[in-house]
Formats: C-alpha cells, sequence, structure tokens
C-alpha cells in the first residue's frame, strides 16, 4: 500500500425520487477498451529523462538538445527554490526596474513566480501580477473569500478576482512587495497559490454538488482534497512532480451531469465498479492548444478508491519521466501517448504504480448515459432534509472586493459559510435552511448583481481574462461578450440555453470548443481591408456522455459584425425565433 493509498467507502445505492431526470432508466456504460496502437518503441526511448538531484528532479544532460526556451529557465534554476528556500523574499525586496537589469531575476518574475501562482502583466499591467489559487473541487469559505477581498480592495481600480474554468480564484492587481505577506495570510485562513501555473498539475476538479445531491454517484471532495494534498505535499511544496513538460488537468468525477467535463482533462477518473469493489475508470490525454485539441481517450485501466493517488502520480510520473521537452506546441501528455502507442504507455504507468500493475478497466461505467443534464442555477433542494442551495449566475466570471464581502456575507447569515465555484464561472451557496430562501432571494446582491435566475443566453456565458490583463489575448473579451449576448437578446428568442464561450487567443483558456458557439479572438480585417479585432467563430460543442469539440465554422469575423451573425446562428442551427416574429404572433 502507499504512503498516499486512503481507503474510501463505496458510495451508497441512489435513493429513488419522481423528477423527471432521476426517473430515467438506468444505462451502464461499456467501458471503452483502446487497441493496442501498432508503435514500435526502443527501449532507449523509454529511459528517464530527467533525474532527481539535490531534492529537485533535473533533466539531465544528455536530454538537454533542441529544448524551447522554458526549459532552459528551469535548468538554469529550479522554479520552486523561489518558495521552498525564500527566494520570492529577496525578490520581493527588489524594484522591478532593477530586477530587468539581470536575466535571472527577469526570468524570476516572468517564468519562475508562476510555480507560485503568480503571473507578471508586464504587456498590460507592468510590475502587477495576477495570482492564481488551489480550491479543489472549488469549495471555499467565506473566511476565505473575505481575506482575498482584504488583497484586491487596496489595489483600487487594478484589483479584482475572476471565477476560472477550472473552479478556482484569481486575483488580479498583485505588486511583488506584497506577495510575502499575501502568501502568508493565504497560508492563515488554509489557501495555497502553490504549484498553480506553468508546467504543474493545475486546480482538481470535482462535483460542484458533491455531498448535497440527490443523484451523486461518489462525493468527489474527498479525493479532490487528497488530490491537492499531494500535489502541493500540503502546501509545502512538491518538487517530485514541478518539472513536468507542460501543464496537466485533473479531475475525479462524481455525477451523471459530467459537471466536470472529464473529456477535456489528462487524467479524469471515472466511476466505475469491479467484481463488487468500486473505483475508477481512467481517461488520458485530454487538452487545448493552439494547434490541436483532443479529448481524452480510455487507458483500459481501474484502480480502486485507494489507489486515486498512487494512480495519479504514477501517471504524472510517467509524462514526467517520458515527455517531450521541445517545440511547447508538442509537449502535452496526449502527444507522448501518440508518440508511444496506449498500450506501452499503459505499461509505463503500471510500472510506476505501487504493486508494478494496472487492472484493466471495469465493463461497468455508473454514469447514466442518456442523463439530461441540469442546471444547477437558482434554487435546488438538497438530499438533507430541509435545506437547499441556490447556484448564482456571476456574469462572465468577474467579481470585485466588495462582491467578494458580500458573497462571504450571505454564506455566513444563510448558509455554512461555504461558498462553491463552478467551471462555467458560477458560485452555489450550499446549506441553506429552507425557511431563510425568500430572504436571500431578496438581497440586493442577488436582485441586482449576479441572479440565480439569467437569462438563457447569459447563464451559459463563459469568457477568459482578454487583453485587458492577458498578455496573450488577442481580442477584449468579457466586456465584449456580455455586450454581444445583450445586442443578441434584443434580436431573438432562445427557449433554451445556449452556452456560448469566449477565449481572446488560440490557447483557449475559455474552452470555446466544448462550447454550443464559441469564439476564439484572432485578427480580422474590416469592410476597408484594415486591420481589427475578430473572431473565428466554433459550433457544435458538446459537454456530458456524448460529448464533441465544436468545428470551426467561421474565420476571422470582425467583432463589430458578430451580433447579426450570431442572430442568425441561433435560429439556424438552435431554433431561435427573431424579436420581430415573436411580436407579430403576439
Amino acid at each position: 500500500m502507499s504512503s498516499f493509498s486512503v481507503r474510501f467507502l463505496a458510495p451508497q445505492a441512489l435513493p429513488s425520487t419522481s423528477s423527471s431526470s432521476r426517473s430515467k432508466p438506468w444505462v451502464v456504460l461499456a467501458a471503452p477498451t483502446a487497441a493496442p496502437a501498432p508503435v514500435e518503441v526502443d527501449a532507449g526511448r523509454l529511459e528517464p529523462r530527467v533525474e532527481g538531484r539535490d531534492g529537485y528532479f533535473v533533466l539531465k544532460e544528455k536530454f538537454r538538445g533542441g529544448i524551447n526556451p522554458q526549459e532552459k529557465v528551469k535548468i538554469e534554476k529550479d522554479p520552486m527554490k523561489l518558495f521552498m528556500e525564500g527566494g520570492v523574499e529577496e525578490l520581493a525586496k527588489m524594484s522591478m526596474e532593477d530586477i530587468d537589469k539581470a536575466k535571472d531575476t527577469k526570468d524570476d518574475t516572468d517564468v519562475r513566480l508562476k510555480w507560485l501562482g503568480l503571473f507578471h502583466r508586464r504587456k498590460h499591467q507592468y510590475g502587477r501580477f495576477m495570482m492564481r489559487l488551489k480550491l479543489p473541487n472549488g469549495v471555499t469559505t467565506s473566511a476565505q473569500t473575505r481575506y482575498l477581498a482584504s488583497v484586491i480592495r487596496k489595489y483600487g481600480k487594478d484589483g479584482c478576482g475572476d471565477v476560472t474554468t477550472r473552479q478556482n480564484w484569481q486575483i488580479r492587481g498583485v505588486v511583488l512587495p506584497d506577495v510575502p505577506e499575501i502568501l502568508k495570510g493565504l497560508e492563515e485562513v488554509g489557501l495555497t497559490s502553490l504549484q498553480s501555473g506553468m508546467d504543474n498539475v493545475r486546480n482538481p476538479v470535482g462535483n460542484p454538488l458533491a455531498g448535497i445531491d440527490f443523484d451523486e454517484i461518489v462525493d468527489t471532495r474527498p479525493y479532490t482534497n487528497l488530490l491537492s494534498q499531494f500535489i502541493t505535499a500540503n502546501s509545502r511544496g512538491n518538487p517530485t512532480i514541478t518539472n513536468l513538460p507542460r501543464k496537466w488537468n485533473v479531475c475525479v468525477v462524481g455525477s451523471h451531469d459530467l459537471y466536470e467535463h472529464p473529456h477535456i482533462n489528462d487524467l479524469a477518473y471515472m466511476p466505475a465498479t469491479k467484481d463488487g469493489r468500486f473505483g475508477f475508470n481512467l481517461l488520458v490525454g485530454g487538452f487545448f492548444s493552439p494547434k490541436r485539441c483532443e479529448e481524452a481517450i480510455p487507458l483500459d485501466a481501474w484502480v480502486s478508491a485507494d489507489d486515486v493517488i498512487p494512480s495519479c502520480k504514477a501517471v504524472l510520473e510517467a509524462y514526467r519521466d517520458l515527455g517531450f521537452r521541445g517545440n511547447r506546441q508538442k509537449t502535452r501528455m496526449m502527444w507522448l501517448i501518440d508518440e508511444l502507442g496506449i498500450e506501452v504507455f499503459r505499461s509505463e504507468v503500471a510500472k510506476r504504480m505501487p504493486q508494478k500493475e494496472l487492472e484493466r478497466a471495469a465493463s461497468e461505467d455508473l454514469i447514466q448515459k442518456q442523463w439530461e443534464r441540469r442546471d444547477y442555477l437558482g434554487v435546488h433542494p438538497q438530499k438533507q432534509e430541509g435545506f437547499s442551495y441556490v447556484g448564482i449566475h456571476i456574469p462572465v466570471g468577474r467579481v470585485q472586493a466588495d462582491d467578494m464581502d458580500e458573497l462571504a456575507r450571505l454564506a455566513d447569515t444563510y448558509g455554512s459559510g461555504e461558498l462553491r465555484l463552478t467551471v462555467e464561472q458560477n458560485i452555489i451557496i450550499p446549506n441553506i435552511e429552507n425557511s431563510k430562501l425568500e430572504a436571500l432571494l431578496n438581497e440586493p446582491l442577488l436582485k441586482h448583481r449576479f441572479s440565480p435566475e439569467p437569462s438563457l443566453l447569459m447563464k451559459g456565458l463563459v469568457a477568459c481574462t482578454g487583453n485587458q490583463f492577458c498578455g496573450q489575448a488577442i481580442i477584449e473579451t468579457k466586456a465584449r461578450a456580455m455586450k454581444v449576448t445583450e445586442e443578441v437578446e434584443r434580436l431573438v428568442s432562445v427557449t433554451r440555453p445556449i452556452r456560448m464561450h469566449w477565449t481572446g487567443c488560440p490557447n483557449s483558456c475559455g474552452q470555446v470548443q466544448v462550447a454550443d458557439i464559441g469564439f476564439m479572438g484572432c485578427m480580422a480585417r474590416d469592410e476597408n481591408g484594415k486591420p481589427c479585432e475578430g473572431a473565428d467563430i466554433f459550433l457544435g460543442g458538446r459537454i456530458g456522455s456524448d460529448s464533441h469539440l465544436g468545428q470551426l465554422y467561421k474565420k476571422a469575423v470582425p467583432c463589430k459584425n458578430l451580433v447579426p451573425i450570431v442572430a442568425d446562428i441561433l435560429v439556424g442551427h438552435f431554433g431561435a425565433v427573431p424579436r420581430e416574429r415573436e411580436e407579430g404572433e403576439d
């Protein structure tokens, strides 16, 4: 048994209910098995490319040819030393002008600090940083929320917070001299920003309704918490897995709704039983990048609940040891799987397991294939009698310090002091006594800012940071997403929610490929042939058991021309009705 193993109880049988989504017949999914790819791999290719050295993992000299610039920065100084050896405190004493005079300190601020969750906004906010946290399963407390509000408030108009597409907080406006004190404050409220950027494991995603949903398969919180504790060594830093070839995403699925979006994660745990034992089938390799987007594929492996951490560790080590470190567009884990073939990759994972083997996938998944994905916005009963949760819409995920303080107050006043973030950039307040619901719904914040009942187009709206803050974004996204949606709503009426995602560049942080309609920022040309901000339009993304990545529909549309085109798409592809016709029929 690995030291990281923890015993879990199997989930309880689901109670029978009368709701429409719960009354559907169970459909047991056969776990698809991956056919061995006809790939011949030389034994030398399976030699680990990294080795342990003085507590860190370093790329061996013999494998340093043709590596990318970021790998060279890691070789020059391991980024984790900024945290584990106090380097950030010395850096924080320097002025930005002095930092920029030397390559080493400039690389610290622009590259290595990302291992501490700090992203220098050199292009648009010189000297200011975005800080990304670790928030497993998206669960946070009122005290944590108040602390984050206190941090961004001191930065005035430069400070704000964002709910991310990985159930996480990002805060903006941070200046380097404040970082040591902020890190101490995070620790005091039980938060960390460690290992949340660059070549690290990102925030572990789970079911936002974990523990409160009548129909959950398994409570994902114990697993996502353990994953986060393993990944960061309980916020002390875990340098065994911080020198990955590229970023890496993990999720644990706990509901039939697949709120966790398993098919776009590098590793996804899909609940499944085998020989009467509860555990998980594994999917691997899902990712987005500018040059390639792929859905995760079956590893043909099942692990018990006790082996969630050992299997995560084994997959990470296989990727760390063998992954390509050249062109950054070809360094995500799926490229390694393609090169080795799924069976060789699987064998490399197996030999890194404590027992040196992996069981084949269970033939039964516990996901209902025909399940209709439920809307968590609004008021919904919990499985705890007399309690409900309320899902509230955070327009494109953006909050200010006063908003965060109010959210914390509402969580304390009406709930249990807990807030839950979702991958759609919204927030859930759980554990509300039913007798308090009316008062909560009449709170000004919910009446005027964060509605539990947004319009059908607004409720599915997601947007990345955009070029307001992000140096890689080509276009502004958040304000534009809101404006375009508002104008489209004046032209057409829809009868069901339509998921529209905006991303400022091909990195696709806004996950446009999983949206019904996606907008990817690009440069276009206007009617006079002059360059202007534009968007590539994607159509047809699906989430759930029949997930499918959307395809490019129209390239380089000037942003100023989007409204009528989107209205036409909604009418032609999603059954929307033009407002003029609707009014005429009335």
